[in-house]
């Protein structure tokens, strides 16, 4: 009888150990997309956070969602062929599965964060109050930080937590503020463009988070392509999971948790392929370009405009410009009325370019400026689409002392040279091989310094010896292998 007294004690004190231990140790809210530091100045910078229901994606073994389109005339269900047909997808999911458990899922979940910070080698931490996150933007929250010191290392740490007691979750960062505009200062950053989730180059994610990490950058700019709606992303849930899929990969979630970040988006990431505001398509389904362009900004750290200019200490400022929200249709005819920057942002790049007395200016746009490009595209300022406001952009740029221009959008690396004017280009190229093409190798034109039809990224080095600052750009291979090395010759 004593013993089987004692037994169930022991079983009433394991059950309350168990009951206990369920209490103290929350098996959630997560941070299985990671966090991303963004618009980093001289004294501010934005750190976006999002709570997930687990700790990590849901993995490529599991199937994907299949969309094909209704034959308007006979009713025939079939596959998207090269094209982008104005009729309407079918969107299904294997038995049992939603998008909530298909390949890459990482289904958001409601709880509280807070955001700690301090500058590297204090002891005091700043915190913020536990706040909710957004179920209607995805289940994040962005902290504005501000009062931040110029030139300064911080380390950060952020809390998840489903109530406010008891934490569920942790992930830590860092990023460095911009030195101030009158101190000469080494600055390096990373760009590319492109990176399709179909082209994901290793089983973690993109090499080049590595490669280029290696490199100690200060900060990193996505020109846009980031994801690839037009296929999958048929309605806005379908269009968050393209964001949750790729960036609850390793690589990127350890890339962005340790290098600022500024994000342009283009037409892939607003809603499909050469878009414009209020252009009609039933190939996208439920998701409409508005709803792209709201989900962009729920999905990566961005400020009020999603133009603007940043100074990295007295000889670099970089100009990021916005490329689909103020353009005119593809279609319409070319001439004076017709832009892809719109007014508002053209007087305002100049303005800021003609105030600024950086040594070295970097314009970066999401589509080419000089190209050469594709005689059959119609959607940048190096095509015919758009060649009035194309030579007019040339020829302004062309005449700002050390101003060169760098673009994304093309799946091949290249520094061009204006013939007419003489400004030079740099495409970063995509983030991977795979993604690669659209131009052939050996199809090297007049205006070419350098082609090469190769995925990976670009580095930007604002160098400093004996007082004089030099700015050079590097083009490397997604391994980090050094492919080419130019120069800007200071004017």
């Amino acid at each position: 009888m004593k013993r089987n007294y004692l037994l169930i004690n022991l079983l009433i004190l394991t059950a309350f150990l168990l009951h206990s231990c369920s209490q103290t140790a929350p098996e959630g809210p997560y941070f299985a997309t990671g966090i991303k530091i963004g618009e980093v100045s001289q004294t501010e910078a934005i750190v976006w956070t999002r709570l997930t229901e687990n700790p990590v994606r849901v993995g490529n073994d599991a199937p994907m969602p299949d969309v094909k389109y209704k034959d308007p005339e006979t009713g025939e269900m079939k596959k998207r062929s090269s094209n982008r047909p104005n009729i309407t997808p079918v969107v299904t999911y294997p038995e049992g599965y939603d998008i909530n458990n298909v390949q890459g899922a990482t289904p958001g979940a409601e709880g509280l964060v807070k955001l700690s910070y301090r500058e590297v080698g204090t002891e005091n931490w700043t915190e913020t109050d536990w706040t909710s996150v957004d179920p209607e933007q995805t289940f994040t929250q962005q902290f504005k930080l501000s009062g931040l010191s110029p030139g300064t290392k911080y380390e950060i740490l952020v809390e998840g937590s489903p109530t406010g007691k008891k934490i569920s979750a942790t992930m830590e960062g860092k990023f460095a503020t911009a030195p101030a505009k009158d101190v000469p200062a080494e600055v390096n950053f990373i760009v590319t463009t492109g990176t399709s989730y179909g082209d994901v180059d290793s089983d973690v994610g993109y090499k080049f988070y590595n490669s280029s990490m290696k490199l100690d950058p200060d900060f990193f700019v996505h020109t846009g392509d980031i994801l690839y709606y037009d296929g999958l992303g048929k309605t806005a849930d379908m269009a968050r999971w393209h964001w949750d899929r790729m960036y609850s990969y390793p690589n990127n979630i350890d890339y962005h948790r340790q290098v600022a970040s500024y994000f342009i988006k283009d037409d892939h990431d607003t809603w499909r392929n050469d878009c414009w505001p209020g252009m009609v398509s039933k190939f996208m389904g439920e998701f409409t370009y508005e709803e792209g362009t709201a989900i962009f900004l729920y999905e990566v750290p961005m400020g009020d405009k999603t133009y603007r200019t940043v100074r990295w200490g007295k000889d670099l400022q970089v100009w990021m410009v916005e490329g689909r929200d103020y353009r005119s249709p593809n279609t319409m005819e070319d001439g004076p009325e017709k832009t892809i920057w719109g007014k508002e942002q053209m007087e305002w790049l100049k303005s800021t370019i003609e105030s600024s007395d950086a040594t070295y200016k970097v314009l970066i746009s999401p589509t080419p400026i000089v190209g050469p490009d594709r005689g059959n595209k119609k959607d940048n300022h190096a095509n015919i689409g758009f060649q009035h406001e194309g030579d007019l952009v040339r020829e302004y740029l062309s005449g700002v002392k050390n101003l060169v221009t760098v673009c994304g959008d093309r799946h091949w690396q290249y520094i061009s040279k204006d013939l007419e004017t003489g400004l030079v280009e740099f495409s970063c190229g995509p983030g991977g091989n795979d993604h690669a093409g659209g131009w052939k190798q050996e199809n090297k034109l007049p205006e070419h310094i350098y082609l090469n039809v190769v995925g990976g990224f670009l580095e930007g080095a604002l160098e400093q010896n004996g007082g004089e600052a030099s700015l050079i750009f590097r083009h490397y291979d997604p391994d980090g292998i050094l492919l080419n090395e130019y120069k800007v010759e200071e004017e």
